[in-house]
C-alpha cells in the first residue's frame, strides 16, 4: 500500500450554514451590531474547511484517530474565499488565508494520531446533550459547506467537523449568553462514527476569564455506546465586551 500523499492546498467560498443562525454574529444584523461589516462565517466552519486537505491526504485512518489544535485569530466573513494552505516546512500546519488584511486568519496543527482520550478535568459539569448523528450532524457536514470531497458521505462517516459543532451546541445552550465567538479546539478522534448513531456529549466548563469578553474553556467527551468517540477541549468568547 502507497503512502499517503502531502496535504495539497485548496480552496472554497466560505458559507454559513441555516442552523448557524441561532448565534446573531453569523448573521449580517448581528455582526454589524458587534461592530463588523457583515456576517462571520462560523469557526466550525473554517475548521471544516482546513480539515479538507487532511481528509484528502489520510483518509478515513485521519478520521478515525487524527485531530490537532485549531485557532481562530481573526473573523473569515460569509462569500470571502478561503485558502487552505499547509505550510511548505511543516506540512500538517494549514493555514486559512483570505483577502482581507491580517493574514492568517486560521491556523490548524493537524496530527496524525491523537491517542486515548484524556480524562475531563474538575470543574462545572454541564447537563449532558444527546444528538442524533443525521442531518445537521451527519457524514454530509463537509458538502453542505461547499466541500466536493465525498469521502465522509460514501462511508457514512461523521465528517470530523461535526465534533467542534456539538461542543458549539452545548456552548450555546449552557455557556454563552448573547452573540459568542468561538476562538479555539484541541481535536482528537478516537474512532468512526457511522451516521444514525446517537451521541451524547458530557462536558465540564474548566475556567472562565476576562479575556476581550467573557471567555470559557471547557472539556468535553463525545459517547457512542459509552465509548468516547471524540474528545475536545473548547474555547469561545461566550459574552462579547460592550
Amino acid at each position: 500500500m502507497s503512502a499517503p500523499r502531502p496535504p495539497q492546498p485548496w480552496s472554497v467560498t466560505a458559507v454559513n450554514l441555516p442552523e448557524h443562525a441561532r448565534n446573531a454574529i453569523h448573521t449580517d444584523g448581528g455582526a454589524r451590531a458587534a461592530g463588523f461589516p457583515r456576517a462571520l462565517v462560523a469557526g466550525v466552519s473554517t475548521y471544516a474547511y482546513m480539515v479538507h486537505p487532511m481528509i484528502a491526504a489520510h483518509g478515513l485512518d485521519w478520521v478515525a484517530h487524527g485531530g490537532g489544535e485549531v485557532r481562530l485569530r481573526r473573523p473569515v466573513f460569509d462569500g470571502d474565499t478561503v485558502r487552505c494552505v499547509p505550510s511548505p516546512d511543516e506540512p500538517l500546519l494549514i493555514s486559512a488565508l483570505t483577502d482581507s488584511p491580517d493574514q492568517p486568519r486560521a491556523l490548524f496543527r493537524a496530527v496524525l494520531d491523537s491517542g486515548d482520550p484524556a480524562p475531563m478535568r474538575p470543574g462545572e459539569t454541564l447537563p449532558d446533550m444527546r444528538f442524533v448523528m443525521s442531518g445537521e450532524w451527519g457524514p454530509d457536514y463537509g458538502r453542505r459547506l461547499g466541500d466536493a470531497h465525498t469521502l465522509c458521505t460514501d462511508n457514512n462517516v461523521v465528517h470530523p467537523a461535526v465534533w467542534p459543532a456539538l461542543a458549539n451546541a452545548v456552548f450555546h445552550e449552557h455557556v454563552a449568553r448573547g452573540s459568542w465567538v468561538h476562538t479555539r479546539s484541541i481535536v482528537r478522534h478516537h474512532a468512526l462514527v457511522r451516521g444514525g448513531a446517537t451521541a451524547t456529549v458530557r462536558s465540564v466548563v474548566v475556567d472562565r476569564r476576562e479575556q476581550g469578553g467573557e471567555r470559557a474553556v471547557a472539556d468535553i467527551h463525545i459517547e457512542v455506546d459509552g465509548t468516547v468517540v471524540a474528545s475536545l477541549e473548547h474555547e469561545a468568547i461566550v459574552a462579547l465586551p460592550r
